[in-house]
């Protein structure tokens, strides 16, 4: 590479790197203090950046909020590929689901496990919000993928896998719900005993 090449390069790792420091902290804030009481000095402060730094890499707050969630949705299929890899069979997928929404609840968070950061950031969002949006098909991909694991345990029966699917969502959103308020994962453990059970009745 040529001495300009080399030149170029180091002002895009720069801004690459200070893209990364503004997320994480953003990611940090957002989850212990809520979207809105989260100002961009906090944000910049946190990543030892300077305030233009910000506007150099997200066009805007909500664009850094899109981000922020877009990075939840690929952490946690992240943690869900890792479990799948375990899986032995579709049900071991099923639960691979719930245990990697477990794994999320296990991190070590600044102020304590607040349920599921996709939705705790949709709350705080107006009707029509494209982060909305991020964080549907988020919840809609997960269900999609219980099905898939469901379709393989009832063949021919497609109805009835995404009814089971369904219900699988359902106790899933309500366990992470009722894990936030408590601040802990023990919900989650019994919502993944729940639909171990379910699985093993059909």
């Amino acid at each position: 590479m040529s001495t300009s090449g080399t030149e170029a390069a180091r002002p895009r790792r720069r801004r690459g790197a200070a893209r990364e420091r503004l997320l994480s902290a953003a990611s940090r804030r957002f989850y212990a203090d809520g979207v809105s009481a989260t100002g961009i000095d906090t944000i910049t402060a946190e990543a030892g950046v300077a305030k233009m730094s910000l506007y150099n890499n997200f066009s805007s707050k909500a664009d850094l909020v899109r981000a922020y969630l877009d990075a939840r949705h690929e952490e946690w299929r992240g943690l869900y590929r890792r479990r799948l890899e375990e899986a032995r069979d579709a049900r071991g997928g099923v639960l691979a689901v719930f245990d990697a929404y477990a794994d999320h609840a296990a991190f070590a968070y600044e102020h304590g496990f607040r349920g599921c950061g996709l939705l705790n950031a949709a709350a705080e969002l107006p009707a029509g919000d494209e982060g909305r949006a991020v964080v549907r098909r988020h919840k809609e991909e997960v269900e999609s993928l219980l099905a898939g694991h469901v379709e393989e345990l009832l063949p021919g029966r497609p109805e009835e896998a995404r009814a089971v699917a369904e219900h699988l969502a359902f106790l899933l959103e309500g366990a992470m719900a009722r894990a936030g308020l408590e601040g802990g994962g023990t919900r989650l453990e019994h919502a993944r005993t729940m639909a171990a059970d379910l699985l093993d009745r059909l």
